[in-house]
């Protein structure tokens, strides 16, 4: 099993994939990326959160990247997945992911990056329930921003300083 991440590191490697983080070398804003549950630290472990660092320094540049700590696998649940954004319970969701929130804050982070949908909807929620000091966005948005080819239509997430870009 592999995960598309390992094949956005690889074409990047190959040239296949031409991304530059040349976009945010004016801006410099700070990114972090939240390791998925599932993807990390219960199926491929730190050798897909390596790629997953690869490919977001590539595109943010690697001075504007700033890991959580713990990390890999080592870093905490978001705690929106299992099914508990169905689940009917958001104030012991977000009581749990108060941990989560205060490890984004301690990175500084303008930006979380989110490959996982169950934790990029928590991420955002918890941003917006506590404050909204972070936006919260997908990797893939992150790699269509970096081409110049993200659509008007998709920008639901950015911020005022992404919002317009390459448009």
């Amino acid at each position: 099993m592999e995960s598309i991440i390992t094949w956005y590191a690889r074409w990047i490697r190959e040239g296949k994939l031409p991304v530059t983080s040349d976009w945010n070398a004016e801006l410099r804003l700070k990114f972090t990326v939240q390791d998925p549950c599932q993807l990390v630290r219960k199926s491929l472990g730190d050798s897909i959160a390596n790629d997953l660092r690869f490919v977001v320094k590539k595109l943010v540049g690697e001075e504007n990247f700033v890991d959580m700590h713990p990390n890999k696998s080592n870093n905490y649940c978001c705690g929106g997945g299992g099914g508990a954004l169905q689940a009917g319970f958001p104030e012991q969701r977000r009581a749990y992911g108060l941990r989560k929130r205060n490890q984004i804050l301690a990175t500084g982070a303008h930006y979380c990056i989110a490959p996982c949908h169950n934790c990029h909807s928590q991420i955002h929620d918890l941003a917006e329930y506590y404050g909204k000091k972070w936006h919260t966005i997908h990797l893939w948005t992150l790699i269509c921003l970096s081409l110049g080819i993200l659509g008007e239509n998709e920008r639901a997430y950015l911020g005022d300083e992404l919002a317009a870009l390459g448009l």
